[in-house]
This record gives structure tokens, sequence and C-alpha cells, in this order.
């Protein structure tokens, strides 16, 4: 595979952007805000991070298919990439000034982060086809989250030493990895198209969302793994959220031992996301894919199963495997099915279908902590995403969802 400046400079924003999920989402503003921000009774922050972590995917889910209708109709795909980075790296050095018992700061300026993050994702995502070919696609989408995962890996480092300083600083050291690295990507990645002269964009945003809405039923096996996806990356967003949470709750486990725990993980989230990306090039993305969900199956039952902090480091060690490989090959199934004149619009919709299950996850973790003060009954609820999800992507037909995905480009409006 040939690296061309426009699949570095892809591959790049995967550096820059993973150490927001990382840090966090995952590892440390997670836990600082559970620990110290949002006081209250057993389950009580995880009640609260779970419906900050909800709102901001509701905020997401509303306005995804409206902004990727937009940026494919007028080309702006970097324009809007570049928006939404920096009001992300913004919002997160702000949190710099979140303390103990400020929920409201914390939460507002988290949500406003988060939200912004999963925007950029749309456009981003979206660029994917037009810098690789079907038969490169599963290696760049690999690729891109394995250097993301090296990038969360060096986040976790400088933040290993920050914590036994100021915790604080942690928050606009990661604003400045990912306005920095992201420089890298703005500099080499070049649009494929020339933008459009035409305006109200509003109204053909309106236009291109009722196209995708008849035009997905009319590709079932479209349709078939967004319902699949829907399903079980309600459970890979859910052990994102709380995994550094759990082990600090349920195993006494310290800050510090929990980014460590993250670093190590780090290395099989590498290893998962570049082996998976070449193993769907080899096979094909489905069967990859269906390894990993059985992989997270086994992850919940050992989680629950679990009895000490040093097994849950083996545990996360195999959970890192399972979301390198899962996450990369999500979005190169979506690349695959979906017209290749049309992929914001319809990564939009893919954004909206991802959001919609990441707000019932946390919410519904968060709720059955507070009800029965248990983590071990909340992990073990996710067990059910991540069947049901496998189950549903074996209904799914990759060849007959190629070549419905090529007829209905050749559709115009």
């Amino acid at each position: 595979m040939k690296l061309t400046k426009n699949i570095v400079g892809w591959m790049f924003y995967d550096f820059a952007n993973s150490a927001f999920t990382t840090v966090i989402v995952s590892v440390v503003f997670s836990t600082y805000f559970i620990r110290h921000v949002a006081i209250g009774p057993a389950g009580y922050g995880e009640r609260i991070w779970g419906l900050a972590v909800g709102l901001s995917m509701t905020l997401v889910a509303l306005t995804a298919p409206i902004l990727g209708a937009v940026a494919d109709y007028s080309r702006s795909k970097k324009k809007f990439l570049f928006f939404f980075t920096y009001l992300t790296a913004l919002s997160t050095g702000l949190l710099f000034f979140v303390k103990g018992g400020d929920i409201l700061m914390g939460a507002l300026f988290f949500i406003t982060a988060n939200y912004a993050f999963n925007i950029a994702n749309v456009f981003y995502d979206a660029f994917l086809p037009e810098i690789s070919t079907p038969f490169n696609i599963g290696k760049v989408s690999g690729y891109g989250w394995a250097l993301g995962y090296l990038g969360g890996l060096v986040s976790l480092l400088i933040s290993l030493l920050l914590v036994n300083r100021n915790i604080h600083w942690v928050f606009p050291m990661i604003g400045a990895h990912l306005l920095i690295f992201s420089l890298i990507t703005f500099f080499l990645l070049r649009e494929v198209h020339k933008p459009s002269k035409r305006s109200n964009y509003l109204r053909v945003a309106r236009d291109r969302i009722l196209f995708s809405l008849r035009h997905i039923a009319r590709t079932p096996q479209l349709l078939r793994y967004l319902l699949s996806y829907f399903v079980y990356n309600d459970g890979i967003y859910t052990v994102i959220v709380f995994a550094a949470p759990f082990g600090i709750k349920r195993f006494d486990m310290t800050e510090q031992a929990i980014i460590v725990f993250f670093i190590l993980a780090q290395f099989t989230s590498l290893l998962g996301a570049a082996f998976f990306g070449w193993l769907s090039d080899k096979l094909n993305v489905k069967s990859s894919l269906s390894i990993s969900l059985l992989i997270w199956i086994a992850v919940v039952v050992w989680a629950f199963l679990c009895g000490s902090a040093r097994e849950y480091y083996f545990v996360g060690l195999l959970a890192g495997l399972a979301i390198g490989s899962s996450q990369a090959n999500s979005r190169t199934m979506l690349s695959l099915l979906t017209p290749a004149d049309k992929q914001a619009e319809f990564f939009g919709f893919f954004t909206l279908t991802g959001r919609l299950s990441s707000i019932f996850g946390p919410i519904l973790y968060g709720w059955i902590a507070l009800r029965t003060g248990s983590l071990r009954y909340s992990i073990l609820s996710l067990l059910v995403f991540f069947i049901l999800g496998w189950l549903l992507l074996q209904t799914v037909s990759l060849r007959k969802g190629m070549a419905q995905s090529q007829l209905l480009e050749s559709k115009e409006l």
C-alpha cells in the first residue's frame, strides 16, 4: 500500500483525536468527575456522568445528519472538521477550571467538548473512501486506528506524569495535543471535489436527509448492518465511558494505576486495529468484525467474574484487542455498504445510529449502578448488546450490500 500525503494526513488525525477519547472520556476526567465532582451516594457519580454523556450524544444525534448532508453537498468537509476540532480543543482546556462540586460547569464543558469531538468525526470518517480504494480500505482504516492508539499511548504517558503533580493540568494538555497534531492533517489532507457554488444549504440538507431516509430502506443489507451497529456499539461506548471508574470503584485502584491499566491496553488496541484491518482485507470485513464481537462477549463475562485489580489488568488487555479491531472494522463496513458519492451524508446517519445507541448504554449503566449499588450488574447488562449485535450482523450479506450501494450510486436525484 502506497502512503500518499492524503493517507498520511488522514491517519494523523487519529493520532491527534484519540487523546480525547482515551484521557477525557475513558480515563482521567471520567474518574475525576465521578470521584471528586459529582459527590453523592453510591452510584450517584456514575448516574450523573452517564446523563452527561447521554445528553452530548443526543445533541450529536440531532445535528449530525444535517451537518453531514451540508458537508457532502458543499464539499466543505475539511472546513467543518477544522472548526469542530478546535472547538473540542478549547472546551477540553476549560476543564482545567472544574473543581470539586462544580457539577454544572464540569458537565457543560464536557458536553460541549464531547459533542464537537463526535461531530468532527462525521467529516473525518467521510474522507476514508476518497483517499483509499476497495482493495486497501481495510488497511488504511486499520492503520489509522493503530496510529490513533499510539497517540492515545503518548497522551496517557504524559497524563501519568501530570497526575502525580496536578491532575487539572491534564486537561489543557489534551487540548494542546489535539490542536498541535491535527495541524498535520490540515496541511496534508486535500478534498477531492471542488466546493459547490450553490447556497441555501439548509434546504439542501433537508432534501439529502429525505433522500437518505427513502434510499436506506432500499438497501436492506445496509439497514441490517446499521441495526446491528446500533446494538453492539451501545456496549462498546459504555465500556469506553465506564471502564476506568469500574476499576477504581470495584478494586480501589488509584488514578495512576488506572492510567497504567490503559497504557497496557493501548498496545493490544494497536495490535487489534492493525491485525484485524489486515484480516478484513484477507478474508472480509464482516468476518473480522464478527470475531471482534465474540471477543467483546468474553471481555464482559470476564469483567463480571473478575476478583482482583491484577486480574482486571488482563481483562483490559483483551478489551484493548476488541476495541481496536471492532471500531476500525465498523468504519470500513459502513464505507463498503454506502454509495461513494454520498459518503458524508451516509456517515452522518452512521453517526446518528452510533450516537443514538450511545445515549442509552451509559444512562442504563448509571441507572443500574444507582439502583443496585453494584457495578457488577451494570457491567453484566452489556452482555445483551454484544450478543444481539453479533446475531444481527450474521444476517448481513456483504456481497449483496456492496451491489445495492453501487446500484443506488447510479441513481441520482
